[in-house]
Protein backbone atom coordinates (compact mmCIF):
# COMPACT_ATOMS: atom_id res chain seq x y z
CA UNK A 1 0.00 0.00 0.00
CA UNK A 2 1.99 3.22 -1.25
CA UNK A 3 2.81 6.28 1.35
CA UNK A 4 0.74 9.37 1.15
CA UNK A 5 2.69 11.87 -0.52
CA UNK A 6 0.80 15.29 -0.65
CA UNK A 7 -2.50 16.69 -0.48
CA UNK A 8 -5.50 15.06 -2.96
CA UNK A 9 -5.63 11.36 -3.06
CA UNK A 10 -7.26 9.02 -5.22
CA UNK A 11 -5.46 5.28 -4.21
CA UNK A 12 -5.18 4.31 -1.42
CA UNK A 13 -2.66 4.56 0.86
CA UNK A 14 -1.29 4.28 4.50
CA UNK A 15 0.08 7.02 7.09
CA UNK A 16 1.40 6.89 10.82
CA UNK A 17 -1.44 8.66 12.31
CA UNK A 18 -4.62 10.02 10.75
CA UNK A 19 -5.97 13.46 12.29
CA UNK A 20 -9.80 14.20 11.75
CA UNK A 21 -10.75 17.36 11.93
CA UNK A 22 -9.44 20.73 11.12
CA UNK A 23 -9.98 23.31 13.72
CA UNK A 24 -7.21 24.33 15.92
CA UNK A 25 -6.76 21.07 18.32
CA UNK A 26 -6.44 19.01 14.86
CA UNK A 27 -4.13 21.44 13.24
CA UNK A 28 -1.69 21.78 16.18
CA UNK A 29 -1.36 17.75 16.66
CA UNK A 30 -1.05 18.13 12.61
CA UNK A 31 1.71 20.11 12.73
CA UNK A 32 3.49 19.05 16.05
CA UNK A 33 4.01 15.37 14.21
CA UNK A 34 4.80 16.65 10.94
CA UNK A 35 7.39 18.61 13.37
CA UNK A 36 8.64 15.12 14.79
CA UNK A 37 9.29 13.56 11.09
CA UNK A 38 6.18 11.44 11.74
CA UNK A 39 3.91 10.62 8.10
CA UNK A 40 0.55 12.01 8.69
CA UNK A 41 -2.88 12.79 7.37
CA UNK A 42 -4.94 15.51 8.60
CA UNK A 43 -8.84 15.73 6.76
CA UNK A 44 -11.59 18.16 7.16
CA UNK A 45 -15.12 17.58 5.60
CA UNK A 46 -15.37 21.02 4.86
CA UNK A 47 -14.90 22.01 1.77
CA UNK A 48 -12.95 25.53 3.46
CA UNK A 49 -11.83 27.17 6.59
CA UNK A 50 -15.12 28.73 8.12
CA UNK A 51 -14.99 32.30 7.81
CA UNK A 52 -16.25 33.41 10.76
CA UNK A 53 -16.09 31.41 14.57
CA UNK A 54 -17.24 32.26 17.61
CA UNK A 55 -14.90 31.15 20.00
CA UNK A 56 -12.25 34.13 20.58
CA UNK A 57 -10.23 34.47 24.21
CA UNK A 58 -6.59 32.79 24.02
CA UNK A 59 -5.21 32.60 27.10
CA UNK A 60 -1.68 32.64 28.12
CA UNK A 61 -0.84 29.32 28.76
CA UNK A 62 -1.65 28.94 25.07
CA UNK A 63 0.24 31.98 24.31
CA UNK A 64 3.46 30.56 25.77
CA UNK A 65 2.70 27.55 23.26
CA UNK A 66 2.28 29.54 20.66
CA UNK A 67 5.73 31.36 21.31
CA UNK A 68 7.08 27.54 21.77
CA UNK A 69 6.48 26.79 18.43
CA UNK A 70 8.33 30.16 16.78
CA UNK A 71 4.54 31.60 15.89
CA UNK A 72 3.62 33.75 19.01
CA UNK A 73 4.21 37.05 17.05
CA UNK A 74 1.55 36.82 13.84
CA UNK A 75 -0.31 35.31 17.07
CA UNK A 76 0.31 38.83 18.55
CA UNK A 77 -0.15 41.42 15.72
CA UNK A 78 -3.57 39.27 15.04
CA UNK A 79 -5.02 39.89 18.66
CA UNK A 80 -5.98 42.47 21.39
CA UNK A 81 -4.45 42.43 24.74
CA UNK A 82 -7.18 41.87 27.49
CA UNK A 83 -5.30 42.19 31.12
CA UNK A 84 -8.15 41.69 33.43
CA UNK A 85 -11.78 40.68 33.13
CA UNK A 86 -14.03 42.81 35.41
CA UNK A 87 -16.98 41.27 36.84
CA UNK A 88 -20.52 42.99 37.39
CA UNK A 89 -23.85 42.81 38.95
CA UNK A 90 -26.69 44.88 40.40
CA UNK A 91 -25.07 48.26 38.95
CA UNK A 92 -21.89 47.98 40.30
CA UNK A 93 -17.90 46.06 39.55
CA UNK A 94 -17.63 43.20 42.01
CA UNK A 95 -13.65 43.12 41.31
CA UNK A 96 -11.07 42.50 38.60
CA UNK A 97 -9.41 38.91 37.62
CA UNK A 98 -5.82 40.64 36.68
CA UNK A 99 -3.32 38.49 34.84
CA UNK A 100 -0.56 40.81 35.69
CA UNK A 101 -0.90 38.27 38.78
CA UNK A 102 -1.00 35.14 36.72
CA UNK A 103 2.94 34.79 36.65
CA UNK A 104 2.97 34.43 33.07
CA UNK A 105 5.35 36.17 30.77
CA UNK A 106 2.38 37.17 29.05
CA UNK A 107 0.06 38.64 31.62
CA UNK A 108 -3.18 38.85 29.39
CA UNK A 109 -5.21 37.02 27.32
CA UNK A 110 -5.44 37.62 23.75
CA UNK A 111 -8.61 38.31 21.49
CA UNK A 112 -8.98 37.38 18.04
CA UNK A 113 -11.18 35.33 16.41
CA UNK A 114 -10.82 31.51 16.18
CA UNK A 115 -10.55 31.23 12.21
CA UNK A 116 -7.47 34.04 12.72
CA UNK A 117 -6.34 31.53 15.05
CA UNK A 118 -6.59 28.57 12.52
CA UNK A 119 -5.03 30.25 9.77
CA UNK A 120 -2.15 31.11 11.81
CA UNK A 121 -1.79 26.93 12.56
CA UNK A 122 -2.98 26.32 8.84
CA UNK A 123 0.56 28.33 7.83
CA UNK A 124 2.86 26.53 10.54
CA UNK A 125 1.27 23.35 9.77
CA UNK A 126 2.28 24.46 5.75
CA UNK A 127 5.59 24.84 7.26
CA UNK A 128 6.29 21.81 9.01
CA UNK A 129 5.36 20.26 5.59
CA UNK A 130 1.95 19.34 6.24
CA UNK A 131 -1.38 20.29 4.49
CA UNK A 132 -5.23 19.96 5.14
CA UNK A 133 -7.04 17.64 3.04
CA UNK A 134 -10.80 19.56 2.13
CA UNK A 135 -14.06 17.78 1.17
CA UNK A 136 -13.11 14.59 3.02
CA UNK A 137 -15.93 12.65 5.64
CA UNK A 138 -14.87 9.75 7.75
CA UNK A 139 -17.17 7.30 7.91
CA UNK A 140 -15.86 4.48 8.37
CA UNK A 141 -13.08 2.92 10.89
CA UNK A 142 -12.28 -1.10 11.45
CA UNK A 143 -9.43 -1.70 13.72
CA UNK A 144 -7.24 -4.56 12.33
CA UNK A 145 -3.57 -6.51 13.21
CA UNK A 146 -1.90 -4.13 11.39
CA UNK A 147 -3.39 -0.66 12.20
CA UNK A 148 -7.06 1.16 11.11
CA UNK A 149 -8.67 0.58 8.18
CA UNK A 150 -10.57 3.64 7.91
CA UNK A 151 -12.90 4.67 5.11
CA UNK A 152 -13.58 7.88 3.86
CA UNK A 153 -15.50 10.01 1.27
CA UNK A 154 -14.18 12.84 -0.95
CA UNK A 155 -16.36 14.10 -4.08
CA UNK A 156 -18.72 11.25 -4.35
CA UNK A 157 -15.48 8.20 -4.02
CA UNK A 158 -14.99 6.05 -1.18
CA UNK A 159 -11.53 6.50 -0.38
CA UNK A 160 -9.56 3.50 2.36
CA UNK A 161 -6.29 4.33 4.15
CA UNK A 162 -4.48 2.39 6.84
CA UNK A 163 -3.28 4.27 9.87
CA UNK A 164 -1.28 3.07 12.58
CA UNK A 165 -3.27 5.74 14.78
CA UNK A 166 -6.24 7.93 14.67
CA UNK A 167 -6.80 11.02 16.32
CA UNK A 168 -10.22 12.11 16.49
CA UNK A 169 -10.19 16.24 16.54
CA UNK A 170 -13.73 16.37 15.17
CA UNK A 171 -15.79 18.67 17.66
CA UNK A 172 -18.83 17.96 19.45
CA UNK A 173 -20.74 15.80 17.34
CA UNK A 174 -16.90 13.48 16.26
CA UNK A 175 -17.38 10.27 14.00
CA UNK A 176 -14.05 9.01 15.55
CA UNK A 177 -15.39 9.34 19.12
CA UNK A 178 -18.84 7.37 18.08
CA UNK A 179 -17.55 4.95 15.79
CA UNK A 180 -15.07 4.00 18.75
CA UNK A 181 -18.24 3.99 20.75
CA UNK A 182 -17.19 5.95 23.79
CA UNK A 183 -19.64 7.32 25.82
CA UNK A 184 -20.02 10.53 27.67
CA UNK A 185 -20.12 11.83 31.27
CA UNK A 186 -22.10 15.40 31.32
CA UNK A 187 -24.98 17.00 30.27
CA UNK A 188 -26.61 19.92 28.06
CA UNK A 189 -26.84 23.00 28.94
CA UNK A 190 -30.38 23.69 29.04
CA UNK A 191 -30.30 27.42 28.95
CA UNK A 192 -29.16 28.90 25.35
CA UNK A 193 -26.41 31.38 24.46
CA UNK A 194 -26.37 33.77 21.59
CA UNK A 195 -23.29 35.84 20.58
CA UNK A 196 -22.96 38.61 18.01
CA UNK A 197 -20.07 41.28 16.96
CA UNK A 198 -20.13 44.74 17.02
CA UNK A 199 -18.70 48.17 18.35
CA UNK A 200 -19.83 49.85 21.19
CA UNK A 201 -20.99 53.41 20.89
CA UNK A 202 -20.08 55.74 23.75
CA UNK A 203 -18.03 53.35 25.46
CA UNK A 204 -15.96 54.69 28.02
CA UNK A 205 -13.89 51.82 29.83
CA UNK A 206 -10.49 50.54 28.65
CA UNK A 207 -10.46 48.27 25.48
CA UNK A 208 -7.45 46.30 27.28
CA UNK A 209 -10.46 43.92 29.32
CA UNK A 210 -13.32 42.17 28.77
CA UNK A 211 -16.49 42.94 30.98
CA UNK A 212 -18.75 40.50 32.65
CA UNK A 213 -22.29 41.50 33.69
CA UNK A 214 -24.55 38.75 35.79
CA UNK A 215 -27.96 40.85 35.50
CA UNK A 216 -31.65 39.13 34.68
CA UNK A 217 -29.82 39.08 30.96
CA UNK A 218 -25.96 37.78 31.40
CA UNK A 219 -23.92 39.70 28.64
CA UNK A 220 -20.13 39.07 28.37
CA UNK A 221 -18.35 41.66 26.64
CA UNK A 222 -14.79 40.29 25.32
CA UNK A 223 -12.20 42.85 23.23
CA UNK A 224 -11.72 42.52 19.54
CA UNK A 225 -9.00 44.17 17.36
CA UNK A 226 -10.03 47.84 16.33
CA UNK A 227 -12.06 48.48 19.03
CA UNK A 228 -14.85 45.66 18.35
CA UNK A 229 -16.40 43.58 20.78
CA UNK A 230 -17.56 39.58 20.45
CA UNK A 231 -20.61 39.96 22.86
CA UNK A 232 -21.93 36.97 24.65
CA UNK A 233 -25.34 36.85 26.05
CA UNK A 234 -28.38 34.22 27.25
CA UNK A 235 -31.25 35.39 25.60
CA UNK A 236 -34.58 36.83 27.00
CA UNK A 237 -36.94 34.16 24.79
CA UNK A 238 -36.65 31.91 21.97
CA UNK A 239 -36.99 34.52 19.40
CA UNK A 240 -35.89 37.69 21.21
CA UNK A 241 -34.09 40.81 19.85
CA UNK A 242 -30.37 40.24 20.81
CA UNK A 243 -29.03 43.64 20.71
CA UNK A 244 -31.96 44.40 22.64
CA UNK A 245 -31.21 41.97 25.36
CA UNK A 246 -28.08 43.11 25.59
CA UNK A 247 -28.23 46.65 25.22
CA UNK A 248 -30.77 46.42 28.79
CA UNK A 249 -28.03 45.51 30.57
CA UNK A 250 -25.73 47.37 29.33
CA UNK A 251 -27.52 50.50 29.43
CA UNK A 252 -27.64 49.79 33.50
CA UNK A 253 -23.55 50.21 33.53
CA UNK A 254 -22.81 53.01 30.53
CA UNK A 255 -26.05 54.24 29.29
CA UNK A 256 -24.72 56.58 26.84
CA UNK A 257 -23.64 53.20 24.98
CA UNK A 258 -25.30 51.77 21.85
CA UNK A 259 -24.81 48.58 19.78
CA UNK A 260 -23.13 49.12 16.23
CA UNK A 261 -22.29 47.26 13.18
CA UNK A 262 -23.61 44.31 14.23
CA UNK A 263 -22.63 41.23 12.40
CA UNK A 264 -23.03 37.31 12.67
CA UNK A 265 -25.80 37.17 15.60
CA UNK A 266 -25.93 33.40 16.32
CA UNK A 267 -27.71 31.79 18.97
CA UNK A 268 -26.45 28.10 20.29
CA UNK A 269 -27.07 25.28 22.63
CA UNK A 270 -24.21 24.26 25.00
CA UNK A 271 -22.74 21.18 26.53
CA UNK A 272 -21.11 20.04 29.96
CA UNK A 273 -19.93 16.27 28.65
CA UNK A 274 -16.26 14.52 29.36
CA UNK A 275 -15.26 11.17 27.05
CA UNK A 276 -15.31 8.67 29.97
CA UNK A 277 -12.41 7.46 27.76
CA UNK A 278 -9.31 9.63 25.36
CA UNK A 279 -8.05 5.92 23.60
CA UNK A 280 -10.11 2.87 22.51
CA UNK A 281 -6.91 0.84 21.13
CA UNK A 282 -5.64 2.83 18.04
CA UNK A 283 -8.14 5.58 17.92
CA UNK A 284 -7.64 8.83 20.34
CA UNK A 285 -9.60 11.97 20.90
CA UNK A 286 -8.83 15.60 21.83
CA UNK A 287 -10.26 18.73 21.65
CA UNK A 288 -14.27 19.01 21.34
CA UNK A 289 -14.21 15.42 20.43
CA UNK A 290 -12.95 14.66 24.26
CA UNK A 291 -14.32 17.58 26.54
CA UNK A 292 -17.07 20.61 25.84
CA UNK A 293 -17.80 22.63 28.42
CA UNK A 294 -19.42 26.49 28.60
CA UNK A 295 -18.25 29.57 27.10
CA UNK A 296 -18.67 30.96 30.24
CA UNK A 297 -15.05 30.73 30.83
CA UNK A 298 -13.32 30.65 27.56
CA UNK A 299 -11.17 27.57 28.22
CA UNK A 300 -12.85 25.53 25.24
CA UNK A 301 -10.05 26.11 22.52
CA UNK A 302 -7.44 26.58 24.76
CA UNK A 303 -8.09 23.02 26.60
CA UNK A 304 -7.95 21.81 23.13
CA UNK A 305 -4.51 23.25 22.09
CA UNK A 306 -3.17 22.07 25.55
CA UNK A 307 -4.29 18.65 24.33
CA UNK A 308 -2.54 18.53 21.22
CA UNK A 309 0.51 20.14 22.64
CA UNK A 310 0.46 17.09 25.68
CA UNK A 311 -0.44 14.26 22.91
CA UNK A 312 1.85 15.25 20.46
CA UNK A 313 5.43 14.27 21.29
CA UNK A 314 4.18 11.15 23.14
CA UNK A 315 2.72 10.21 20.19
CA UNK A 316 5.76 10.67 17.80
CA UNK A 317 7.58 8.83 20.29
CA UNK A 318 5.37 5.88 19.75
CA UNK A 319 5.40 6.33 16.14
CA UNK A 320 9.06 6.54 16.32
CA UNK A 321 9.60 2.90 17.90
CA UNK A 322 11.63 4.95 21.13
CA UNK A 323 8.09 3.85 23.41
CA UNK A 324 5.59 1.51 23.70
CA UNK A 325 1.96 2.15 22.61
CA UNK A 326 1.32 2.26 26.93
CA UNK A 327 3.46 5.74 26.83
CA UNK A 328 -0.26 6.80 25.38
CA UNK A 329 -2.34 6.08 28.46
CA UNK A 330 -0.80 8.75 30.26
CA UNK A 331 -2.21 11.45 27.87
CA UNK A 332 -5.73 10.36 29.05
CA UNK A 333 -4.22 9.81 32.83
CA UNK A 334 -2.82 13.63 32.63
CA UNK A 335 -5.79 15.16 30.24
CA UNK A 336 -8.81 13.86 31.41
CA UNK A 337 -8.40 15.16 35.08
CA UNK A 338 -7.79 18.57 33.77
CA UNK A 339 -11.68 18.77 31.78
CA UNK A 340 -13.06 17.23 33.95
CA UNK A 341 -12.06 20.54 36.27
CA UNK A 342 -12.49 22.98 33.36
CA UNK A 343 -16.33 21.63 32.69
CA UNK A 344 -16.86 21.34 36.73
CA UNK A 345 -15.62 25.38 36.85
CA UNK A 346 -17.92 25.84 33.96
CA UNK A 347 -20.79 24.49 35.31
CA UNK A 348 -20.47 26.28 38.69
CA UNK A 349 -20.30 29.69 36.91
CA UNK A 350 -22.64 28.98 34.50
CA UNK A 351 -25.05 28.16 37.36
CA UNK A 352 -24.02 31.73 38.93
CA UNK A 353 -24.65 33.28 36.15
CA UNK A 354 -28.43 32.48 35.77
CA UNK A 355 -29.49 32.90 39.15
CA UNK A 356 -33.01 34.67 39.60
CA UNK A 357 -33.90 34.53 43.48
CA UNK A 358 -33.03 38.04 44.23
CA UNK A 359 -31.40 36.73 47.77
CA UNK A 360 -29.29 34.12 46.34
CA UNK A 361 -28.10 36.73 43.69
CA UNK A 362 -26.60 38.79 46.38
CA UNK A 363 -24.86 35.63 48.36
CA UNK A 364 -23.54 35.13 45.22
CA UNK A 365 -22.00 38.55 44.81
CA UNK A 366 -20.63 38.83 48.12
CA UNK A 367 -19.44 35.84 47.65
CA UNK A 368 -17.56 37.10 44.35
CA UNK A 369 -16.39 40.20 46.47
CA UNK A 370 -14.63 38.38 48.77
CA UNK A 371 -12.40 36.61 46.31
CA UNK A 372 -11.47 39.83 44.95
CA UNK A 373 -10.45 41.37 48.68
CA UNK A 374 -8.33 38.26 49.69
CA UNK A 375 -4.79 38.46 47.74
CA UNK A 376 -4.81 34.89 47.85
CA UNK A 377 -7.93 34.01 46.17
CA UNK A 378 -7.35 36.96 43.59
CA UNK A 379 -4.20 35.34 42.70
CA UNK A 380 -5.81 32.12 42.37
CA UNK A 381 -8.67 33.27 39.83
CA UNK A 382 -5.94 34.87 38.00
CA UNK A 383 -3.68 31.78 38.10
CA UNK A 384 -6.89 29.21 36.88
CA UNK A 385 -7.98 32.12 33.86
CA UNK A 386 -4.61 31.49 31.94
CA UNK A 387 -4.67 27.85 32.60
CA UNK A 388 -1.33 27.84 34.14
CA UNK A 389 -2.92 25.81 37.26
CA UNK A 390 -2.63 22.52 35.29
CA UNK A 391 -0.31 20.29 37.28
CA UNK A 392 0.26 16.76 36.21
CA UNK A 393 1.97 15.43 39.40
CA UNK A 394 -0.15 12.41 39.69
CA UNK A 395 0.58 11.49 36.00
CA UNK A 396 2.03 7.40 36.20
CA UNK A 397 5.16 8.99 33.59
CA UNK A 398 6.55 11.93 36.19
CA UNK A 399 9.05 11.04 38.98
CA UNK A 400 11.57 12.28 41.69
CA UNK A 401 11.92 14.42 44.37
CA UNK A 402 9.54 16.71 45.54
CA UNK A 403 10.04 20.59 46.17
CA UNK A 404 7.31 23.40 47.07
CA UNK A 405 9.78 25.42 44.69
CA UNK A 406 8.69 22.97 41.37
CA UNK A 407 7.62 19.54 41.89
CA UNK A 408 7.24 16.70 38.73
CA UNK A 409 4.42 17.49 37.04
CA UNK A 410 4.81 21.10 37.23
CA UNK A 411 5.12 23.41 34.42
CA UNK A 412 8.69 25.02 34.01
CA UNK A 413 8.10 28.41 35.87
CA UNK A 414 8.82 31.81 33.67
CA UNK A 415 11.13 34.67 34.18
CA UNK A 416 14.23 32.56 35.41
CA UNK A 417 16.83 34.63 33.75
CA UNK A 418 19.72 32.67 32.27
CA UNK A 419 23.33 34.45 31.43
CA UNK A 420 24.13 32.44 27.97
CA UNK A 421 27.33 31.45 26.69
CA UNK A 422 27.80 34.07 24.35
CA UNK A 423 26.85 36.84 27.02
CA UNK A 424 22.65 37.31 26.12
CA UNK A 425 20.65 36.97 28.92
CA UNK A 426 17.54 34.03 28.10
CA UNK A 427 14.65 33.09 29.97
CA UNK A 428 15.30 29.43 31.10
CA UNK A 429 12.57 28.19 28.55
CA UNK A 430 14.36 29.10 26.21
CA UNK A 431 17.08 26.54 26.69
CA UNK A 432 13.78 24.46 26.54
CA UNK A 433 11.86 24.87 23.17
CA UNK A 434 12.55 22.09 21.63
CA UNK A 435 10.95 18.43 20.07
CA UNK A 436 12.11 16.55 22.55
CA UNK A 437 12.96 16.48 26.20
CA UNK A 438 15.68 18.60 27.92
CA UNK A 439 18.12 17.79 30.43
CA UNK A 440 18.76 21.12 32.70
CA UNK A 441 21.78 20.00 35.84
CA UNK A 442 21.30 23.15 37.93
CA UNK A 443 24.74 23.94 40.43
CA UNK A 444 23.95 26.10 43.90
CA UNK A 445 26.45 28.36 45.11
CA UNK A 446 28.74 26.03 46.72
CA UNK A 447 28.79 23.31 43.59
CA UNK A 448 32.10 23.57 42.12
CA UNK A 449 32.56 23.77 38.33
CA UNK A 450 34.16 20.12 38.89
CA UNK A 451 31.47 18.75 40.63
CA UNK A 452 29.08 19.85 37.91
CA UNK A 453 31.41 18.56 35.11
CA UNK A 454 31.20 15.13 36.58
CA UNK A 455 27.94 14.71 36.74
CA UNK A 456 27.14 16.77 33.60
CA UNK A 457 29.82 13.73 31.37
CA UNK A 458 27.74 10.82 33.59
CA UNK A 459 24.38 12.43 32.32
CA UNK A 460 25.42 12.53 28.67
CA UNK A 461 26.49 8.71 28.89
CA UNK A 462 23.47 8.19 29.62
CA UNK A 463 22.45 9.59 26.23
CA UNK A 464 20.85 6.40 24.77
CA UNK A 465 17.78 7.38 26.53
CA UNK A 466 16.17 8.95 23.60
CA UNK A 467 13.80 10.91 24.53
CA UNK A 468 16.60 13.40 26.15
CA UNK A 469 17.56 15.97 23.20
CA UNK A 470 19.95 18.22 24.83
CA UNK A 471 21.31 18.68 28.15
CA UNK A 472 22.84 21.71 29.86
CA UNK A 473 24.62 22.77 32.90
CA UNK A 474 23.54 25.83 34.67
CA UNK A 475 24.99 27.25 37.70
CA UNK A 476 24.33 30.29 40.75
CA UNK A 477 28.23 30.64 40.55
CA UNK A 478 29.36 33.65 39.07
CA UNK A 479 32.72 32.65 37.77
CA UNK A 480 31.14 29.75 35.78
CA UNK A 481 28.85 29.36 32.82
CA UNK A 482 31.35 29.79 29.73
CA UNK A 483 31.40 26.95 27.95
CA UNK A 484 28.73 25.62 25.54
CA UNK A 485 25.61 23.70 26.92
CA UNK A 486 26.18 25.90 30.20
CA UNK A 487 24.24 28.83 31.60
CA UNK A 488 24.32 31.25 34.36
CA UNK A 489 21.84 31.56 36.84
CA UNK A 490 20.81 34.97 37.73
CA UNK A 491 21.45 35.46 41.91
CA UNK A 492 17.64 34.18 43.17
CA UNK A 493 17.17 31.69 40.54
CA UNK A 494 18.47 28.60 42.27
CA UNK A 495 16.27 29.35 44.79
CA UNK A 496 12.90 30.03 43.19
CA UNK A 497 13.77 26.45 41.80
CA UNK A 498 14.58 25.00 45.39
CA UNK A 499 17.98 24.14 44.16
CA UNK A 500 20.65 23.39 47.05
CA UNK A 501 23.82 21.93 45.83
CA UNK A 502 22.55 20.12 42.64
CA UNK A 503 19.19 19.51 41.14
CA UNK A 504 18.42 17.63 37.35
CA UNK A 505 15.57 18.66 35.67
CA UNK A 506 13.71 17.02 32.96
CA UNK A 507 11.84 19.04 31.04
CA UNK A 508 9.01 17.36 28.63
CA UNK A 509 8.47 19.12 25.22
CA UNK A 510 5.21 20.52 26.56
CA UNK A 511 7.13 22.71 29.32
CA UNK A 512 6.06 19.94 32.62
CA UNK A 513 8.75 18.65 34.78
CA UNK A 514 9.20 14.93 33.53
CA UNK A 515 11.53 14.44 36.31
CA UNK A 516 13.45 15.97 39.40
CA UNK A 517 16.21 14.36 40.78
CA UNK A 518 18.41 16.11 43.90
CA UNK A 519 20.84 13.14 44.15
CA UNK A 520 21.79 10.37 42.31
CA UNK A 521 21.33 12.29 39.09
CA UNK A 522 22.89 9.84 36.14
CA UNK A 523 20.84 6.83 37.99
CA UNK A 524 17.83 8.61 38.04
CA UNK A 525 17.73 10.04 34.01
CA UNK A 526 18.16 6.06 33.19
CA UNK A 527 15.10 5.16 35.68
CA UNK A 528 13.09 7.91 34.15
CA UNK A 529 13.94 6.38 30.28
CA UNK A 530 12.90 3.30 32.05
CA UNK A 531 9.35 4.53 33.18
CA UNK A 532 8.32 5.71 29.83
CA UNK A 533 9.78 2.71 28.12
CA UNK A 534 11.83 3.87 25.85
CA UNK A 535 14.32 1.24 23.65
CA UNK A 536 16.87 1.98 21.14
CA UNK A 537 15.89 1.39 17.63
Amino acid sequence: MPAFSGEGFDVDCAVAVLVVGAGPTGLLLAAELHRRGVDCLLIDAHERPLDWDRATVVHPRSIEIFESLGIVEPLLAAGVRQRRARLHSNGSALGDIDLALCGSRYAFNLGVSEEVTEAILTDYLIRQGGTVTRSTRLVGLEERADGVLATMEREGAEIQVLAQWVAGCDGHRSTVRTLAGIAQDGHDIAEPWAVFDATVGGFSESYEANYAYLDEIPVILTALPDRRWRVYLRPSTEDSDLVADASATIARYLPSSRFEDVANPTRFQCHTKVAQRYRAGRLLLAGDAAHTCSPVQGHGMNSGLQDAYNLSWKLALVCQGHCPDTLLDSYEAERRPVAQMVTTSGDEADSAQMLKDPSERRARDAAIRAVFANPATRHQEAVAEAELNIDYGGSPIVMGDRHHALAPGQRLPDRIEVRAADGGVLTLDAFTNRPGHTALLIGGASTTHDELADVHRAIQSRAGVPVVEAAFTLTAQPEQGQGQGHGRLEPDAADRLGVGAMTLLVVRPDGHVGLRADAGHAEALAAYGALLGTRET
